[in-house]
């Protein structure tokens, strides 16, 4: 009973990241599954399955509310679901031991992205609308599908950051292509790791307590993203991502005691300073007079 309890504050933390950034439900869940004591494999796949309704409930959203570029999704989807098939096998094919070093770095590399992009995020900036070139779509959706499966998120750190940086779409088609291209490498991804563990070793329980977490957590992380500059939340949550996988993967590779201390004390400071920059900006953000529409009056 306490581990399901675990599990749905997994969910509940995920939430309300996913709800006020857009991205990180995958890595910020798994993460949380990880220092649970769950296995990588089954933390993942548990993240997963419980996302196949997450994002199908969320790309109908956006595409009732006009929010998708349909010439992008099959650019992205199918090298995506592709690479997170991929992902899945490799994932499941390897011993626990080996993997939980692995899945770490994948998650402090997340973490780490995270925390350097909202850090320094100055997304007032003008975006000039223009084509993404397929040969960058296709890449970027298998990239960002491999992570997703095998560190249990990474579709939208990755993926959407990457296309908010080019400043080439609007951000709200931005969030509506991706998501609604996750549902498709969610699906496979899940189908991955369902043939390559025996349904004895997936936890549908767990997979429930997570999906409940969130669902329930959901209005809560809609109201939370009002409260707290996502610029802040971002580097918060990227930081603590980043402190908890290194130790997960020092532990993995038994040299916590040896470089533990040190490295944990440079990163919060590093951290600390990020985190001040970030209010910094979200302050100098909200001292900015709203633009004036030239045209009227």
């Amino acid at each position: 009973m306490t581990s399901l309890v675990l599990v749905a504050l997994a969910g509940v933390a995920g939430q309300l990241v996913d709800g006020a950034l857009g991205m990180a439900f995958g890595v910020t869940s798994t993460t949380v599954l990880l220092t649970a004591g769950f296995a990588p494999a089954i933390a993942s796949a548990s993240v997963h399955l419980a996302e196949v309704g997450t994002t199908l409930a969320s790309g109908v959203s956006h595409w009732r509310f006009g929010n998708i570029d349909w010439s992008k999704i099959g650019w992205l989807a199918v090298p995506g679901a592709l690479a997170a098939f991929a992902g899945a096998t490799f994932l499941t094919s390897i011993p626990a031991d080996a993997a939980e070093p692995v899945v770490a770095v994948v998650l402090f590399g997340l973490g780490g992205y995270i925390l350097t992009r909202f850090a320094f995020d100055r997304s007032g900036q003008a975006v000039r609308t223009g084509r993404v070139p397929r040969w960058v779509l296709a890449p970027l959706g298998a990239v960002a599908g491999f992570l997703d499966a095998v560190g249990g998120g990474g579709w939208g750190p990755v993926g959407s950051t990457t296309l908010l940086a080019s400043r080439r779409m609007e951000p709200r088609k931005v969030v509506g292509t991706m998501g609604a291209s996750e549902f498709l490498v969610t699906v496979v991804a899940s189908a991955g790791f369902l043939l390559g563990l025996s349904s004895s070793e997936i936890p549908f329980r767990v997979v429930g307590a997570l999906l409940v977490g969130g669902v329930l957590v959901a209005p809560l992380a809609a109201y939370v993203v009002r409260l707290l500059d996502a610029r802040v939340l971002g580097t918060l949550v990227g930081g603590i991502i980043v402190l908890t996988n290194a130790r997960t993967f020092l532990r993995a590779v038994d040299l916590d005691d040896l470089v533990g201390p040190p490295l944990y004390l440079s990163l919060a400071v590093v951290w600390a300073a990020m985190v001040t920059a970030a209010v910094q900006g979200a302050r100098q953000a909200r001292r900015q007079p709203e633009p004036v529409d030239a045209t009227s009056g």
